[in-house]
């Protein structure tokens, strides 16, 4: 009976590690040993080492398909489904037109049940198994969430208390009451989410900060993705008491307690160097989007183009989102492929598909806390990994070729990608085939 506890899995395998490094195995061989990773190695030398182990019951052949790390998407709003293709001429614009009157749909509790349960299906299907996700301020919005979710994922109700559609405006004392109630109901599963600078007054962001804080939650929020933005964020704070002299947007969220360990901040892409310090100081993550920041003509929101370069120098931690509904696409190869290509038309040969990989898979894991189970196929982790058919006519011999392949080729037909996932397994359990 002991060889029933083992499972192996033969395909071409793709093993993230770092921004520089992926193992590759053109015939690989995972093996599963009770749901966790035991070894991966080449298919010949694991068939010898296994010998007494492999059954014909136990070994799955995927023929000619890619074995590779579920995805973590950092950044992301599950209410935002129904606006990924809308027109984008500005960020606020977008928000007022299109955004907020989809957002108020999910004060409905049935509404939001029927919609969580379409949108986290296909979230499985596009591979994804971890991130940090945004809901609308509604409590049965979240609750819907949370049931259909399946995966390492943080969630947050937005909280929006200023410069708001009436119908979408909450109280102090109401974000307050329910950041309380929500975290004593999910734990380290709730994520204390102010939308924005714009809609979130400073006593919510420092009094639920505190919250958080103390019940060891995670904390995310949106900073410097449009010039406009960052303008009108220092006009209306530069008429608060207490916020009169912030030089910047970073230093309103450090003022209100938003930095830390455990912060996770949207975008990030108009940064000084004094604000980039710190970030690196207070150990706050940032989230690159590069679908939702792209062009208008590719279906963005024109926003500008993330200095990774620079973040890297100065020492802070980030990782790739795909900001639904910002971002037009659900899948992560969407989001690799967009970074990739808007590196490359500005020359920099450091935007290679194996760091895209690592920053949609290892590095969320890592920044959210989950490492050590999660995020790649070492050996003691859980079996978390998709599977991705590939055209037998590509035959790589790296894993950027192999990368580059198959992303690449459906580079004119982006929707493609939402459906390139054949199977996605989480935990040793099959979430879709």
């Amino acid at each position: 009976m002991a060889s029933q506890k083992y499972n192996f899995y033969k395909a071409l395998i793709l093993n993230p590690l770092t921004d520089l490094k992926c193992d590759y195995y053109p015939q690989g061989l995972l093996v599963i040993k009770d749901k966790k990773i035991k070894d991966l190695l080449p298919y010949e030398k694991g068939v010898k080492k296994y010998a007494d182990k492999i059954t014909k019951t136990n070994l799955v052949d995927f023929g000619h398909s890619v074995l590779m790390p579920g995805f973590f998407d950092m950044h992301f709003h599950w209410v935002q489904d129904d606006v990924r293709e809308m027109p984008k001429d500005s960020l606020l614009e977008w928000l007022q037109k299109y955004t907020f009157p989809t957002e108020m749909k999910f004060a409905d509790k049935k509404f939001s049940q029927q919609r969580a349960k379409h949108f986290f299906k296909k979230l499985s299907s596009a591979g994804t198994i971890g991130g940090a996700c945004y809901s609308s301020i509604h409590e049965t919005a979240l609750a819907a969430a949370m049931d259909e979710v399946q995966g390492d994922f943080v969630i947050g109700n937005v909280l929006m208390n200023m410069n708001s559609p009436e119908e979408l405006t909450q109280t102090e004392d109401e974000s307050l009451l329910l950041t309380k109630k929500l975290i004593k109901k999910y734990g380290k599963r709730h994520c204390f989410t102010p939308r924005f600078a714009i809609t979130t007054t400073p006593k919510v962001m420092k009094e639920g900060s505190r919250m958080a804080d103390k019940a060891k939650c995670f904390k995310q929020t949106h900073l410097s993705e449009t010039p406009a933005e960052i303008d009108f964020v220092l006009s209306i704070y530069k008429k608060l008491p207490g916020f009169e002299k912030v030089s910047s947007y970073t230093e309103i969220y450090e003022k209100t307690g938003m930095l830390g360990k455990k912060s996770l901040m949207g975008h990030g892409i108009h940064l000084s160097e004094k604000e980039l310090n710190t970030l690196k100081k207070t150990k706050t993550s940032l989230i690159h989007c590069p679908t939702s920041n792209a062009p208008i003509k590719d279906k963005g929101l024109g926003s500008g183009l993330f200095n990774f370069k620079t973040v890297e120098k100065l020492k802070v931690r980030w990782a790739l989102g795909s900001d639904i509904g910002g971002g037009p696409f659900l899948s992560m190869f969407d989001v690799m492929r967009s970074f990739v290509d808007q590196n490359k038309k500005i020359k920099n040969s450091a935007a290679t598909y194996t760091k895209a990989l690592y920053r949609s898979t290892l590095a969320g894991a890592e920044i959210l806390g989950v490492s050590k189970t999660a995020g790649n196929l070492a050996k003691g982790k859980e079996a978390s990994f998709i599977i991705v058919p590939l055209d037998k006519k590509i035959k790589p011999r790296t894993a950027e070729e192999l990368l580059s392949k198959l992303i690449g080729q459906h580079k004119l037909k982006r929707e493609k990608y939402d459906s390139l996932v054949g199977a996605t397994f989480y935990k040793g359990k099959i979430l879709f085939k």
